[in-house]
């Protein structure tokens, strides 16, 4: 599986990555040793996760919500969280 990511770091900025392992990655962000971007960001919060199964579909999507508009991820995001509250009453 493939997973992009976004997560949200101590300055209110986001972060929009790629991995295999979304668990490892965070903490290695977490830790210092993730993007050049977060580590001065410390600490990230995992904010919104997509899986796919194919690598060349999550870079394309990785890309794409690389050229949102940070109103545009924070839209992104809150669909995320709604729909996961919506899900998780019924």
């Amino acid at each position: 599986m493939y997973f992009i990511y976004i997560v949200k770091c101590r300055d209110e900025t986001y972060y929009t990555g790629y991995t295999t392992d979304i668990e490892r990655r965070l903490k290695a962000h977490n830790e210092g040793k993730g993007a050049k971007y977060t580590r001065c960001r410390l600490p990230v919060e995992l904010v919104y996760w997509e899986q796919y199964e194919e690598k060349s579909q999550a870079l394309k999507r990785e890309y794409a919500i690389k050229q949102l508009t940070r109103k545009q991820k924070q839209q992104l995001i809150g669909r995320s969280v709604y729909a996961e509250k919506e899900h998780a009453l019924s």
